[in-house]
């Protein structure tokens, strides 16, 4: 059998102390706001100078892909791919899917 202890009269004073603060600071701080989705609340416009800088930081991107998409394609064009060997590659491809098909089924070859 177990029994409560008798309420220490020091803590139900913290406790009230802290009550106390909880409703004064929900008094000065007023009713919540009422809650809006994100795409509806107000925006701060950007200024001038974060406008040109994130626009600077897209040109910069930008450029940086254009130079990264021209070499790409500048290390590919003095060896194109030999047309013959693609199609035997193809024919071969096709034939491995074949036999594929052919084992993972169960025919029997007679």
């Amino acid at each position: 059998m177990t029994t409560t202890p008798s309420p220490d009269p020091r803590i139900e004073a913290v406790a009230a102390r802290l009550k106390e603060a909880v409703q004064e600071r929900a008094e000065a701080l007023g009713p919540p706001p009422v809650w809006q989705p994100i795409w509806n609340r107000p925006r701060k416009p950007k200024t001038i100078k974060e406008k040109k800088a994130e626009l600077a930081k897209q040109r910069k991107r930008l450029k940086a892909a254009g130079v990264r998409r021209f070499y790409g394609s500048q290390a590919r064009r003095p060896r194109p791919r030999p047309r013959q060997n693609r199609i035997g590659s193809a024919a071969a491809r096709r034939d491995a899917r074949v036999l594929s098909r052919m084992r993972h089924t169960n025919a029997w070859l007679w």
